[in-house]
């Protein structure tokens, strides 16, 4: 290795040195025509300075010690933290070889390396903490093991089939993908294949199969790796952190190279990078990290904001930098965003940012109303022509919808209004697997359905898809969960309602006329992929932004979707529509179909995160903003000082008690009863069943889960209860002010004993 603070080259490359990349394009911070968007500062350190707010400023300038920069969206976090490197290079504090930077994607890395290099600080790794942890491992592997590393395998999901086969479990492809994400939040998360099933119950995972058989699964999959010399993804981390665990020689040696660390959506981290940035730290302080909880959306994938809001705890002399100065947005879609987050609850929440908008006034938010799906994807390409025709380029305006499974109506849409877009993050619909093999099926009943028993029964055309459908894995009841299955589910479905819809529009039409109509859309939609308007998913648009955003099927069991239960989820899929409102600079469009289809039954509701926000709804008042101004607290050492700032101490909260035993209670299911599972319940069985066959009922009007009416927990609830009016069927945890009102005289009048209507409230 060469020594500590020595220039790499010409030194042959070890694992410390890596390549640069150039500079991608940011429009945050405007610059002259013609000129570089980071041009080399002329001379001495201060250069690098200028043009920095002070909030910023003072990042770049807080080279000592442990310091947290809470950045808000769009607020130059990546330039802050890339002039404070590169300050502490120019001014000789930071010698560019003893400095990692580390982020999440390569994009950001190379993004990274690129804005240092033309801020005159070549020589800084800027690396993912994957990139990081893989090359400390090839080069120590040798001295730690010995022999070579074992090779990495590319696709892991062979190995789980593998596992499968051994444990006599059979998986579709779907279940397949689903099995894989379960053992690699296992892995992130640190936890081995015999607690998996109690550490998934902790995280409330919808576990894809029975939990006993992933941890079979798990287990027999690492069995596997180990009898065949392989390693996968996540073992580059654990086994990094094994090495630097269990070799402190090698960990100094480590800890020698690099001795200033910057970790960029410090949100993200998983408890496993965690240990590892640890394990780099050592004993020392000089690490910067810069996060938003707020922005926390990658929770199913292991990431936790816990790290960062906790950093003030386990570093009480930590500086805290707030950047609120949001350079993106228009003051009227910050409004909106800080809106949002106002009614947002729990830890991330206390710990939000109101953002301050430095752009002109732009024009306010639009929300639409359409009666149904194709009503609203047709008023998008609609709006989105206008905004062609007045300039705005179509590479600068994106439509984003909360699944995948959405993109079809919208690619649609574009494609029959001339409009050029792509796809970003998912393949286009008719591409996708599932689709694909579906058409097959279909054009094989249209051609010898005469001769498949499966369509005996089926009197109609919606009824014929259903079926043959059925035979690819569509069912009448969506999957439970998020992961693969569901989204090959959603797809099918989505055939399934284009059917319906193509029935009602021509009576009459044959299975062999919808094989013809969905040729024709495949046709259109397979147009060459040119710069056009972005179609995106929330979840993939992270981290980017343009000039006209739209946010669309925001409704209630989408956004929300309807698998988030917990309080926990609910609040994530909030986030995630602030991260959708943030990507817009001026122009952002909110809308929601009240059906589905043209003529359905218009029973959705406006999501309830635009319940005061909205023209027309109801406040819900929310609370005052924490540290919703940016500025810095500086960190103490030993006992606070007259004008320092003291370590915040978490608010103490009354717990919850079970009401039989007193125990102290944590999970949702056991606080909404107020009693523990296992204690003794006093519930009114034959209520409890009139309140689940009313449900049903319930359900099947609106045409989504029955949960989505009320949870069994909170059936249970009402049955322990038997409230005797709205003030006490308010009080029971799950009956909110929307349900209290749509089904609140409906319930009081089962718990009385008396007759209800089919649909809603007692007639």
């Amino acid at each position: 290795m060469p020594p500590c603070g020595q220039p790499p080259h010409p030194s042959p490359p070890t694992w410390q040195h890596g390549g640069v990349t150039a500079a991608t394009h940011s429009p945050l911070f405007p610059q002259a025509p013609g000129s570089a968007e980071y041009s080399a500062p002329s001379s001495g350190a201060d250069a690098v300075l200028e043009g920095l707010d002070p909030e910023q400023r003072e990042v770049a300038t807080a080279l000592r010690g442990p310091v947290c920069v809470l950045a808000g969206a769009g607020t130059g976090k990546t330039r802050a933290i890339t002039h404070r490197i590169a300050y502490g290079v120019r001014a000789g504090i930071l010698q560019p070889s003893s400095v990692l930077a580390v982020t999440f994607t390569n994009r950001a890395a190379g993004e990274m390396r690129g804005r240092l290099r033309q801020l005159g600080a070549a020589g800084v790794q800027a690396r993912t903490f994957h990139s990081a942890a893989l090359r400390q491992l090839q080069y120590f592997w040798p001295k730690a093991v010995g022999g070579g590393l074992p090779r990495i395998v590319d696709r892991k999901i062979q190995i789980v089939v593998d596992a499968a086969a051994a444990c006599r479990i059979r998986l579709d492809r779907n279940e397949l993908r689903d099995v894989t994400a379960e053992i690699e939040w296992s892995k992130v998360t640190q936890t081995v294949p015999a607690d998996y099933a109690a550490a998934a119950a902790k995280a409330a995972r919808e576990a894809p199969r029975d939990p006993a058989e992933i941890a079979q699964l798990y287990a027999t999959y690492e069995d596997l790796k180990r009898e065949r010399g392989v390693i996968d993804f996540e073992d580059v981390l654990l086994l990094t952190v094994g090495i630097l665990q269990d070799r402190h020689d090698i960990a100094e040696e480590v800890r020698a190279q690099y001795q200033h660390f910057v970790v960029d959506e410090y949100q993200d981290v998983s408890p496993l990078q965690q240990r590892l940035l640890e394990l780099w730290l050592g004993d020392r302080d000089s690490l910067c990290v810069v996060g938003d909880a707020s922005q926390t959306i990658y929770s199913f994938t292991g990431a936790t904001p816990d790290h960062l809001l906790d950093f003030r705890i386990r570093h009480p002399g930590a500086t805290v930098v707030k950047l609120v100065r949001d350079y993106r947005s228009s003051p009227q879609v910050v409004h909106l965003a800080n809106g949002l987050l106002a009614q947002a609850r729990g830890r991330a929440a206390d710990h939000r940012l109101e953002l301050i908008s430095q752009r002109d006034p732009g024009p306010e938010p639009a929300y639409t109303e359409y009666a149904d799906e194709p009503a609203e994807a047709e008023g998008a390409a609609r709006r989105i022509r206008d905004l062609l025709a007045i300039g705005v380029p179509p590479a600068e305006i994106a439509i984003l919808f909360r699944t995948n499974s959405q993109s079809e109506i919208y690619e649609q849409a574009l494609a029959d209004g001339g409009i050029p877009y792509q796809l970003r993050g998912a393949e286009r619909f008719f591409d996708r697997p599932e689709v694909r093999k579906a058409g097959i099926a279909l054009r094989g009943a249209a051609r010898f359905g005469g001769n498949d028993s499966l369509l005996d029964d089926a009197v109609d055309l919606p009824s014929q898809v259903r079926a043959v459908l059925s035979g690819e894995g569509w069912t009448a009841t969506p999957p439970a969960g998020s992961g693969a299955v569901r989204e090959r589910w959603e797809s099918l479905a989505a055939l399934v309602n284009l059917a319906q819809d193509f029935a009602a529009a021509k009576p009459g039409a044959t299975l062999a006329d919808l094989v013809a109509e969905l040729d024709e859309r495949a046709n259109a939609q397979h147009a060459p992929t040119v710069q056009g308007v972005t179609l995106a998913s929330l979840h993939s648009a992270k981290g980017l932004e343009w000039d006209a955003v739209f946010l669309v099927g925001v409704a209630e069991g989408m956004m929300p979707i309807t698998y988030a239960r917990t309080d926990e989820q609910i609040e994530e899929e909030r986030r995630l529509l602030y991260v959708g409102v943030t990507r817009a600079r001026e122009h952002l469009s909110i809308s929601w179909a009240l059906s589905r289809s043209p003529g359905g039954r218009p029973n959705r509701r406006p999501s309830r995160f635009l319940d005061g926000l909205r023209p027309g709804s109801s406040t819900i008042a929310g609370r005052a903003v924490a540290g919703g101004t940016g500025g810095i607290e500086r960190g103490f050492t030993g006992s606070s000082a007259p004008g320092t700032a003291a370590a915040p101490r978490r608010t103490s909260r009354t717990p919850a008690r079970c009401r039989v035993c007193g125990r102290t209670l944590s999970e949702a299911g056991e606080m909404k009863l107020m009693r523990c599972d296992g204690c003794p319940s006093d519930m009114d069985e034959g209520l409890y069943e009139r309140l689940r066959e009313w449900r049903a009922v319930q359900a099947q009007h609106s045409g989504q889960p029955a949960f989505c009416v009320f949870t069994d927990k909170t059936l249970i609830a009402i049955a322990e209860a038997v409230p005797d009016d709205e003030r006490e069927l308010a009080r029971i945890p799950g009956v909110g002010a929307r349900k209290l009102s749509r089904y609140g005289a409906a319930v009081l009048a089962i718990c009385a004993g008396r007759e209800v209507g089919g649909e809603g409230n007692e007639d």
